[in-house]
């Protein structure tokens, strides 16, 4: 460590009140924690669209945190929620017991989706959702007298959390090689990134319906009778915003409905308002027998997951002696009386400002920023859905995603906070966004842009 280094550290320690300069015992996730610890981004406070950072600037929060925070931050309904609650009923177990809010929650986040989705398990974040949607699929089967599917089928560039199971049917190779064999019996179909004639897409891409025909090919490869469930993201963030082909969606659940597959969406990212209605089932208008969600369920404030099963998943396991254990499979903080508390005023919010819906409202606006970066430097695509978009650039030859990592360092010294996936840009701002944040978010990104080598 160098003596400016540790000048600098002393300084974060003066202002954010930290009781040491030691920032080497915190092993950072997903981040070049050596980097990180030479130069810390500390993020003190958060209010509605804005982080204020160590140094007392504010940060345009243009990623909702980690996708996650749709309601903006610091939204006093869930916060009182929250501070009340702990107050009350600070915990309760989630086996053989449980407290109201937890059936008053489940009711009404099934009243969001469409039948048949109709029961809700809760989990504690997008990784434990796709765990438990995996195991129900397998169990499923089993229950069923289907004992013969136990196989799973992914998609490539897909990401699922960083579970064994979530990494095993992802395909987002950097999450995947450090870790062995994963899971047996998963195969992946083929991703619909990159297809010729997609470039720049405004929405969904009209170019790829037949990329769903690949999930025929593992189906003739493996067997029907050995699959349990397929799952795919509505559209795939984490891998920078790839878009479903028009009609691929549903060409998936035809070919999973004519094999007795079961169709999972992971909808982690895309649930709660995302696209500008409240799941990617609504709007895509397709159905699935599962659906994995977490982020937007409590707008960040507490880790929270949940699963959506339909009643024929569901049905299938209510028989038997009615005092036996039906799913052996659950969480010691499924439910938690917190995480429950700022899930109902998060629902709140978003019903009293109708911000399910407010993408949509706002999706022009922000499809016609997006596109007017098109001009700049390095920008070879572009991608939209309601309010996430995507800024692909050219990599640094022999240098993949240094140039992206470049912009989101540069974007966080202007005070905009952006997320990079190898060398694509990826923004997904807060639902309460304004067109004069969206103007500050994108000028910005262009300036920054305009300066990268």
């Amino acid at each position: 460590m160098t003596e400016a280094n540790i000048l600098a550290r002393d300084e974060i320690q003066e202002i954010t009140g930290l009781t040491t300069n030691n920032l080497d015992a915190y092993w950072m996730p997903f981040t070049a924690n050596r980097q990180f610890k030479k130069d810390p981004r500390l993020l003190v406070k958060a209010k509605d669209m804005h982080y204020t950072a160590a140094d007392g600037r504010q940060i345009l929060d243009g990623t909702a945190g980690l996708w996650c925070c749709n309601a903006g931050h610091g939204r006093p309904k869930i916060v009182e929620a929250v501070q009340k609650q702990v107050a009350e009923l600070d915990y309760a177990p989630a086996f053989q017991m449980a407290h109201p809010k937890s059936f008053e929650l489940a009711a009404r986040l099934a009243a969001l989706m469409p039948d048949p989705l109709n029961h809700v398990f809760y989990t504690n974040s997008g990784s434990e959702s796709v765990e438990t949607a995996l195991k129900m699929a397998l169990a499923y089967h089993k229950a069923k007298g289907e004992g013969s599917r136990t196989r799973l089928i992914g998609r490539e560039r897909g990401y699922h959390g960083v579970n064994f199971g979530g990494i095993s049917v992802g395909g987002m190779v950097a999450n995947r090689k450090q870790f062995g064999a994963m899971l047996a019996g998963v195969d992946h179909m083929r991703h619909t990134h990159g297809i010729a004639g997609n470039e720049f897409s405004k929405g969904v891409p009209k170019n790829g319906i037949e990329y769903a025909e690949d999930l025929m090919r593992l189906i003739q490869l493996h067997d029907p009778s050995t699959i349990a469930a397929v799952i795919v993201e509505p559209v795939a963030g984490s891998a920078g915003v790839i878009l479903p082909p028009e009609g691929y969606l549903k060409r998936l659940r035809d070919i999973c409905d004519e094999h007795g597959i079961l169709l999972i969406f992971d909808e982690v990212i895309t649930g709660f308002g995302r696209l500008g209605t409240p799941f990617g089932v609504d709007y895509f208008d397709v159905i699935p027998d599962l659906v994995t969600t977490a982020k937007g369920l409590t707008s960040g404030v507490v880790p929270m997951g949940a699963v959506f099963a339909s009643s024929k998943v569901y049905d299938a396991f209510m028989t038997g002696p009615e005092h036996l254990i039906e799913l052996f499979h659950g969480y010691t903080y499924s439910a938690h009386p917190l995480a429950c508390a700022a899930a109902l005023a998060t629902l709140d919010v978003y019903a009293e400002e109708e911000l399910l819906t407010r993408g949509a409202k706002m999706a022009q606006y922000w499809q016609d920023a997006l596109h007017s970066l098109r001009d700049c430097p390095n920008v070879i695509d572009i991608r939209n859905i309601g309010l996430i978009g995507a800024i692909e650039l050219e990599p640094i030859a022999g240098e993949p995603t240094k140039r992206a990592f470049t912009a989101f360092l540069k974007a966080y010294e202007k005070n905009i906070l952006i997320r990079t996936t190898g060398d694509t840009i990826a923004m997904s701002p807060p639902l309460v966004i304004s067109e004069s944040e969206i103007d500050v978010l994108v000028g910005t990104l262009r300036d920054v842009l305009k300066s990268l080598d």
